[in-house]
């Protein structure tokens, strides 16, 4: 039985499709939560001009021609089969470059995968009260987003979303429903049916992710089993995107540019396309096809590559006539497991690129003190390293002195903390 049979869905009154309540800082800085400021798709999508909220600057916004970036098509069966070489080969020369490909037999369920696309239409063309019963909270990486004006002020993206955490069963365990438990607390016990198809699909996105690491580790010539076994316990992310058309498609974004911060992303696209890469000081565009996940390198990968596979920039254009889905699984680490790159990867040509860090304190970074862009490592990084140098003065200039006299001779001197 689809969905929608399952959820009747409540009429309210709607509010102002936007309100500008907002600090206009014109940066597209965090900025406090206001609840006021809301993206009411259903009434934007046919409005004839966009708020300037919505409008991105000259030189970011999309152009017409764009060209087509042909991305390897990996057969995944063929590697499990053991007819790895080329495979390998096809995934080395991509990630290197940008960190792009598509998988074809991937053993994921086509019915499922339309199920999920049906939950999609479903969800987002319902009230915006209902939708809102599941909004995300300020700090927070799962909810309900309604173009997140509760996080931006300028530069927003022409989308909606929704956001939950999924973890997989430890092995020989009770299998957990934590997608399904999610729908039923965050949205009510009628939604259950959403997070039932949710956990399902999490389950087989979780399973595939773990087979295109032990292709990612024969890629880098570290053996099938290191980067399988790091990620076997996940804390990983799902997100439903929901593009609305747009009446002025040529001024904004879906989704602006930005390198994911997770680890590694599985996309399945509706038809419509609209995903584009920058590739050679160019946006190119993937196209969508049916049987085809599309797959991509993220920052915390890249740092556990040691900077051998990219993450490249990337983002979602809309258009004028027909909304476009897709589901999104980014594939993150235990939050407190430490990210550094195995010791293969580490030589005197290849020094370490980046210091180590938990998923836990990325993730963070990005949802409280940085919008996600093609920096966005190297300024955690940065950060980072800044805190920890300013840790150690701290610790040093609040410990004791090793010598009591020289203890009893001078004040004890306090640290500032960040």
């Amino acid at each position: 039985m689809a969905i929608k049979d399952c959820i009747s869905s409540a009429h309210m009154s709607s509010p102002s499709p936007l309100s500008s309540k907002n600090d206009e800082n014109g940066n597209g800085n965090t900025r406090p939560h206001d609840t006021s400021f809301l993206f009411d798709a259903s009434r934007l999508s046919y409005e004839p001009n966009i708020p300037v909220q919505f409008i991105w600057p000259e030189e970011e916004k999309p152009s017409l021609g764009e060209e087509e970036l042909v991305v390897p098509l990996v057969d995944l069966q063929r590697f499990l089969s053991g007819e790895s070489d080329e495979v390998v080969s096809q995934v080395w020369e991509a990630c290197k470059k940008h960190g792009f490909f598509q998988v074809v037999n991937h053993g994921v369920d086509a019915g499922l995968v339309a199920e999920a696309h049906r939950c999609v239409e479903t969800f987002f063309t319902m009230p915006l009260e209902e939708k809102m019963r599941a909004q995300r909270k300020p700090g927070e990486s799962c909810g309900y987003a309604s173009s997140f004006t509760g996080r931006f002020s300028s530069k927003l993206p022409w989308k909606e979303t929704l956001s939950f955490r999924y973890s997989p069963s430890p092995q020989g365990k009770k299998r957990a429903a934590v997608v399904e438990d999610y729908f039923g607390g965050a949205l009510g016990d009628s939604y259950r049916p959403y997070g039932v198809v949710y956990q399902e699909y999490c389950d087989a996105m979780s399973h595939l992710s773990l087979r295109i690491m032990e292709l990612l580790g024969m890629s880098l010539g570290v053996g099938r089993t290191h980067f399988r076994e790091f990620f076997e316990g996940n804390d990983s992310i799902m997100r439903l995107n929901y593009y609305p058309p747009c009446q002025k498609p040529n001024l904004t974004l879906g989704t602006g540019p930005h390198c994911d911060p997770t680890s590694l992303t599985i996309l399945h696209q509706d038809e419509v396309g609209g995903l584009q890469v920058f590739v050679d000081d160019d946006w190119r565009y993937i196209r969508p096809r049916r049987d085809a996940f599309v797959v991509n390198i993220g920052d915390t990968f890249m740092a556990l590559s040691n900077g051998r596979f990219q993450s490249c920039l990337h983002r979602a254009v809309v258009n004028s006539q027909t909304p476009r889905k897709s589901l999104a699984f980014f594939l993150c680490p235990e939050m407190n497991k430490v990210v550094n790159p195995p010791s293969r990867l580490v030589d005197s040509n290849h020094p370490r690129k980046y210091p180590d860090f938990t998923w836990s304190s990325f993730l963070n970074f990005t949802q409280k003190h940085y919008r996600a862009d093609m920096k966005t490592l190297d300024v955690f990084s940065k950060w980072l390293l800044e805190d920890q140098h300013s840790t150690t003065a701290t610790t040093a200039t609040t410990e004791p002195l090793s010598s009591p006299a020289s203890h009893h001779d001078c004040p004890k001197r306090t640290g500032e903390s960040k």
